[in-house]
């Protein structure tokens, strides 16, 4: 049976309160339904990121699972490491009960440098699910721009001034070419939605083999948005197209969300600070060039998914 909210509130809640990440982020959030999305025992690796420094400050920690912390680059190799040393343990009969294996990593450590060693974790099949919470730079070590920035964004590494309009380049679609490695199951998420992030976080933890889950996690510093606008600014990202929800399982796409009022990028982008130099006189090509752009891939999404 497809997991509700009422069976949701059932699970224990695998990391505590307390923990130090910023009022209104994103990825407690993300935490909570991932790991809500099995009863099964869990193994968590994590790289380093805002959900590491914020939940394990030594002598502290917030989470209520085993839980390995590791570099920012490394944390998708350590758990299929972790999960290999489990399947030579069942095989010898030492270890005889079902366990999960998680990694976590924040876009940084998951479309750039740690991107080998997803890619690698991925190819070589190992039973594991990997969530990257994409909240668009590297927000722990000072918001510089990563490759899953949007297009036009202000961060510290590509300003917003004379000289530039922000980050040149268009972001990273990662979720398809993850899609493109021929793993089980790889899905696009959203804290605005989260039955269905936990839905798919099931889906992804009951497959044979490795599992990809990209959601969408905003950073209320990063953004420049007000602290309560989390739910808000993701719902505007899936109305909008710029972050479409969907599922690619077994190499067939499915869009998990269509709306029925799409919203223009303006309306999206007028919403957060880390935009609004793009609403200065004389940039209005480049907002129309993003409009453009996101349409055009929301036209290939559904074309796959027919």
């Amino acid at each position: 049976m497809a997991l509700n909210l009422k069976e949701l509130a059932k699970r224990p809640v695998r990391i505590s309160g307390g923990h130090r990440a910023c009022a209104g982020c994103g990825f407690p959030i993300v935490i909570k339904m991932i790991l809500g999305a099995t009863e099964d025992p869990v193994v968590v690796g994590c790289a380093t990121g805002c959900m590491e420094v914020t939940t394990t400050v030594f002598p502290y920690t917030a989470w209520k699972v085993p839980f390995i912390h590791n570099a920012f680059e490394n944390s998708a190799a350590t758990i299929s490491g972790v999960e290999a040393a489990y399947q030579s343990l069942k095989r010898q009969g030492k270890v005889d009960k079902e366990i999960k294996f998680v990694a976590f990593g924040g876009d940084g450590g998951t479309y750039d440098i740690g991107f080998q060693s997803l890619s690698g974790a991925m190819e070589r099949g190992h039973n594991m699910v990997y969530v990257c919470y994409d909240n668009g730079a590297y927000m722990n070590t000072g918001i510089q721009r990563s490759s899953a920035t949007p297009r036009g964004s202000h961060t510290t590494t590509t300003p917003a001034g004379k000289v530039r309009y922000g980050k040149k380049e268009y972001r990273k679609d990662l979720t398809t070419i993850m899609a493109a490695h021929g793993i089980p199951y790889v899905a696009q998420a959203s804290v605005s939605n989260l039955v269905d992030l936990a839905r798919k976080a099931e889906k992804a933890f009951n497959v044979d083999g490795p599992a990809f889950l990209n959601v969408f996690s905003p950073c209320r510093l990063g953004w420049n948005v007000p602290a309560d606008s989390a739910r808000d600014i993701s719902k505007g990202a899936t109305d909008s197209c710029f972050w479409p929800l969907f599922e690619v399982e077994n190499g067939v796409w499915k869009v998990s969300y269509k709306p029925r009022n799409k919203i223009s990028m303006d309306d999206w982008m007028e919403s957060q600070g880390r935009f609004r130099h793009l609403f200065k006189p004389g940039n209005e090509g480049i907002r129309e060039e993003i409009q453009a752009q996101v349409d055009q891939q929301w036209e290939l999404l559904l074309k796959r998914a027919e």
